[in-house]
């Protein structure tokens, strides 16, 4: 089956739903959001979808999600420290993590959208450190208002300019670049770390 058939068969619904798993369980990190978003946003540049009705659907969704996802730290999270606290987690852990969100709390809340990984974790993180209630939903609906329009706002305006017909030679490739650029930001991180341990060994007497 390939991509657009895909794409079409799951629908608004299909999306609404991954979009709203990936925030609010831990197994959604696993799902692709921008490789997601993008797409939809040119194949409604194509006429595919209506770009009116996936919007405010893509916004709900990630929004709830992010609720779901703080509820669940909030409500489990404790239950989890406790019992892995000493073990895998250290109790400065705990410290650093509980001043990281009362310092960059906000902050976070809205960048995460943009990072794989962080957008599932971070809801959950500040549930469980318990974050105040009220900065999280605002900051949670904008970071989800941004992401969750943004990215198919621009894949729409590619979709725009794409000729009609020849949607299936370009959808793949742009896919195949995201998933490149998602991939790209850890691992040159890792490589920047390693290169400055290495040069911090050589300069070790």
């Amino acid at each position: 089956m390939d991509m657009i058939t895909l794409l079409k068969t799951f629908g608004y619904a299909g999306v609404w739903t991954a979009l709203f798993i990936e925030g609010a369980f831990i197994f959604g990190i696993f799902l692709p959001g921008d490789t997601l978003l993008f797409p939809i946003g040119i194949l409604a540049g194509q006429d595919i979808f209506n770009l009116w009705i996936m919007l405010p659907g893509c916004f709900i969704s990630a929004f709830l999600g992010n609720l779901v996802g703080y509820e669940i730290g909030k409500r489990w999270g404790p239950r989890i420290l406790e019992k892995y606290k000493g073990k895998i987690i250290k109790e400065s852990h705990i410290i650093s993590c509980n001043h990281f969100f009362d310092k960059y709390g906000a902050f976070t809340v809205v960048i995460s959208r943009f990072i794989h990984f962080a957008r599932t974790l971070v809801p959950f993180m500040a549930g469980m450190t318990g974050m105040a209630y009220k900065p999280f939903v605002i900051y949670s609906a904008m970071g989800a208002l941004l992401w969750a329009t943004g990215v198919p706002l621009l894949g729409y305006f590619l979709g725009a300019i794409i000729p009609a017909g020849s949607i299936d030679k370009y959808l793949l490739p742009i896919i195949g670049g995201i998933i490149l650029l998602v991939a790209a930001k850890p691992l040159t991180k890792r490589l920047v770390r390693k290169l400055y341990s290495l040069t911090q060994k050589g300069q070790q007497p």
